[in-house]
């Protein structure tokens, strides 16, 4: 079943964010080899693809997992959660139903 982690940011987070996003990317990465990811991506502060020094306020999550307890699991050991860049982490279950 697909599960959604929504990871919201604490305030001015962007240079704890930077430094932990190759292992952050690494773990996103492993998921959509085994296919598993369905999407993955941050909330720009601002209105625009590259905010800047805005930074982000969170992130969104989507992939397969076999339970709830897996998904939050894997959610409680992102480096993003390590390295204080959330405040945060709310992960639930998400049924696809477009595109088919």
């Amino acid at each position: 079943m697909f599960y959604a982690i929504v990871g919201q940011d604490v305030p001015e987070s962007l240079e704890r964010r930077l430094a932990a996003r190759p292992s952050h990317l690494e773990r996103l990465q492993a998921l959509h080899q085994a296919g598993r990811l369905l999407l993955a991506g941050p909330f720009p502060a601002i209105d625009s693809p590259d905010p800047g020094p805005a930074g982000f306020t969170g992130s969104l999550i989507v992939a397969e997992f076999d339970t709830l307890d897996a998904a939050r699991a894997w959610a409680d050991a992102d480096p993003y959660v390590a390295a204080g860049v959330y405040a945060s982490v709310d992960v639930r279950p998400f049924k696809k139903v477009l595109p088919a």
